[in-house]
């Protein structure tokens, strides 16, 4: 088998030419795809189709999802591109060791993200979020031997949670404030929400999720690094997954948040502000693969801009726009893969000629390129009309959007023209002789998906009403009518096409001083997100080690000083701000009896912390144990007796045989800590008997012990409460001291298997 070559120029042999997950990930996108688009005339007409899966039927607990205009179109998306990236990961991946893994990776990212969109509740849509995170962890690192793959794969995975923690904490919120955490109830009464108190703490949460997740300023730096994927993840993740997750939290929560200043300005700031810098990043790049993945970052700052807005056009705009921008952007990463796949580099500065050799490239490039420049009869164009009219339309800020637009978009033309030409034409520059399309697996994708902006250029109204009027309609909460045309005459969005077109072309052309000029400024600068990130890092690290040297000091003695210290100060506040109670408190009634065995537990404990043998101490500890059990046995609790005697019983002769490994204590370093053990002791056990008659003559609520009672037997099957509590109702508590102990139990046979091995030796 001929070898393959890696992205980070490696080699594989030996792998699977193929798997069987390599013909059922595409089917089921087909199938899940085939099954959403089924749906299209019922959210057309709009209605909403809500479905529920039992989850815990004993809770009340259920899986709830819903389609609307709004997420099918996202759903397909998902699933439509997923089809083809699934097909060309066969071709790209070919021969790769790790070819079924990719494969787990890719189908799991892609559930994920339709359950993220499809998700009808709170909940459920933050454990996909999650679960997003994860799967773009794993194939982001997937070529695990390469340190920049390992790097970019923990830079999204630590930036990504932590915006998910501020989004769980976001939609806790918004479910409070709502009174539900469904999504169809929540977005039937959004009146009320934008003079709730807790609507800026909302806002600000949910913003910090959706802005880390859809790589918006300052958080932009995250995914061009994640082109350490292979290109089927980044074509997959750029154009319909991870970072467009961003867009659709912002999407769905606009008519509820929507209708504030503060939600238009700060959409509106942080998205131009990441266009305009990926713009600029964009057309320095020589790397095709992270030209593209700025101009990504470009496209995902101007959908955040557009959405800032609440009036229809700029809707309409930002719709149209993610449905230009995933078609175009898949197959451009598909083609930049096939370069790189058959000439070993995607340095712009090493391709050249290779338009004979793969005419079916260049043509998926040059029709996928046009798209992204916006040239008519491509629905690029109609989105680019579209955006130049909904800035025009946004009243706060016009110039700002207009601005913003104008200049991302002239570079964006730049970068495309470079796209689809600088590789293609030209001398031949590669060393490698037989050059070639490749597979169908490989330019099919491409290929259809750059015909579908023809396509959908040419017969606009199936796209305008059947995709993104219902999707608008339901962002707007409204009903709206949106319709294309390729010609709406000589207009002001007309003449800022001409413009951009103008300046793109003049940028393009003056490539090589732009980009240099570009390289200058960056250098003049302090410092990069990228550096501060790192910097941030190295800092947190050093904190954790810092901390560590300080708390784990490896001294037992001073873990449990701390520990019960800690103790007797939160008792001690508690019983401070209830001081009422203490004075009224009285010693129980004790018989003969229990008199003895207090007297017992007493004055062992006094022999303990007497003795100066430390055999003397653990038997006089071992003399406590045996008074508390026999306090348990007078007071009703045998069971509890028996394992008090055993286990005292097992500890004593374990302590014993340890007793010849321990090292001696000095005796003048326990005169000098006596004194401050023993006020510690005083103070806990102060604390806890305080505590204790406080709690025992406080009225009693037999409400919990009641519900026991009447459940153990006819749910549980025990008489035995104590167990049955155990058992049955802290199951999970008990399934973890279990763990504790099991893990226990290997720990000490892992250690003395180790030793004998060492002894052996």
């Amino acid at each position: 088998m001929a070898a393959v070559q890696h992205e980070d120029g490696s080699s594989f042999t030996g792998g699977p030419t193929t798997s069987w997950l390599g013909f059922l990930v595409p089917s089921l996108a087909a199938g899940a795809f085939l099954g959403l688009l089924s749906q299209l005339p019922r959210t057309e007409a709009g209605e909403t189709i809500t479905f529920t899966i039992p989850w815990v039927p004993s809770l009340g607990i259920s899986a709830s999802f819903f389609i609307d205009g709004l997420n099918l179109l996202f759903a397909l998306l998902i699933s439509g591109i997923g089809f083809f990236v699934a097909i060309y990961a066969a071709g790209y991946l070919r021969g790769h060791p790790l070819l079924r893994r990719f494969y787990l990776y890719l189908l799991l990212f892609m559930v994920s993200m339709l359950g993220l969109v499809l998700a009808a509740d709170l909940i459920m849509l933050f454990v996909f979020w999650e679960l997003t995170t994860i799967a773009s962890y794993l194939l982001i690192g997937f070529n695990h031997e390469a340190k920049a793959a390992r790097r970019a794969a923990l830079q999204a995975l630590l930036l990504t949670t932590l915006g998910g923690l501020c989004l769980l904490a976001g939609l806790i919120l918004l479910g409070s404030a709502t009174g539900s955490y469904n999504w169809v109830e929540i977005l039937a009464n959004t009146d009320h929400l934008s003079q709730h108190p807790l609507y800026t703490p909302i806002l600000l949460l949910l913003l910090l999720g959706a802005f880390s997740k859809s790589a918006q300023f300052p958080w932009h730096f995250w995914l061009p690094n994640a082109m350490a994927a292979p290109t089927p993840v980044s074509a997959y993740l750029h154009s319909a997954t991870m970072v467009k997750a961003g867009i659709y939290l912002l999407a769905r929560v606009h008519p509820l948040l929507a209708s504030t200043e503060l939600w238009e300005w700060a959409l509106t700031l942080v998205g131009s502000a990441t266009g305009v810098i990926a713009a600029v990043l964009s057309l320095r790049q020589t790397d095709l693969k992270l030209a593209l993945a700025y101009s990504t970052v470009v496209a995902l700052g101007l959908l955040t801009m557009f959405l800032g807005s609440d009036d229809s056009v700029a809707i309409a705009a930002a719709i149209t726009f993610v449905l230009v921008h995933s078609c175009y952007k898949a197959g451009l990463f598909m083609v930049v893969g096939i370069i790189d796949h058959q000439t070993g580099t995607r340095d712009l500065r090493k391709l050249g000629g290779l338009g004979r050799a793969m005419p079916i490239c260049w043509f998926c490039a040059m029709a996928a390129a046009l798209s992204m420049a916006g040239f008519p009869p491509f629905l690029g164009f109609i989105g680019k009309e579209l955006k130049y009219e909904g800035a025009l339309a946004i009243a706060t800020e016009p110039i700002l959007v207009v601005g913003a637009a104008v200049f991302t978009n002239v570079l964006m033309v730049a970068v495309a023209a470079t796209l689809a030409l600088k590789p293609f034409l030209g001398p031949r520059r590669t060393q490698r002789v037989h050059i070639s399309d490749g597979s169908p697996t490989l330019w099919l994708g491409p290929l259809v998906l750059s015909a579908l902006g023809v396509a959908f250029g040419l017969f606009t109204p199936l796209i305008a009403e059947g995709l993104v009027q219902p999707a608008v309609a339901t962002i707007l909460g409204r009903p709206e009518v949106v319709q294309f045309k390729l010609w709406h005459g000589i207009n002001v969005p007309l003449l800022l096409s001409l413009i951009t077109l103008v300046f793109g072309i003049a940028a393009f052309m003056a490539q090589g001083p732009l980009r240099a000029g570009i390289g200058r400024l960056l250098q003049r600068l302090p410092t990069t997100s990228d550096r501060l990130w790192d910097a941030g890092l190295s800092t947190l690290k050093w904190c954790a080690a810092a901390q560590t040297q300080l708390l784990q000091s490896g001294l037992l003695r001073r873990y449990l000083f701390v520990i019960f210290a800690a103790i007797a100060t939160v008792m001690a506040f508690a019983l401070w701000r209830n001081a009422d109670l203490i004075p009224g408190l009285a010693l129980p009634g004790l018989n003969v009896k229990e008199w003895t065995a207090l007297a017992l537990v007493a004055a062992a404990a006094v022999l303990t912390t007497a003795a100066r043998s430390p055999l003397a101490a653990i038997c006089a500890l071992g003399a406590l144990g045996v008074g508390m059990a026999l306090l348990y046995l007078f007071f009703g609790a045998p069971d509890l007796a028996i394992t008090q005697l055993l286990v005292e019983t097992l500890f004593l002769i374990l302590a014993v045989a340890a007793l010849r490994q321990l090292p001696a204590v000095s005796s003048a370093r326990r005169r000098l800590l006596r004194p401050l053990d023993a006020l510690l002791a005083t103070a806990v056990g102060a604390a806890f008997t305080i505590t204790t008659l406080a709690v025992i003559q406080a009225p009693f609520h037999s409400e919990v012990s009641e519900y026991f009672i009447a459940k153990a037997v006819p749910e549980a099957l025990g008489r035995n409460i104590v167990n049955v509590i155990l058992v049955d109702f802290r199951a999970l508590d008990t399934f973890g001291e279990v763990v504790v102990v099991f893990t226990a139990a290997i720990a000490a046979a892992t250690l003395v298997a180790a030793r004998n091995r060492e002894s052996g030796k």
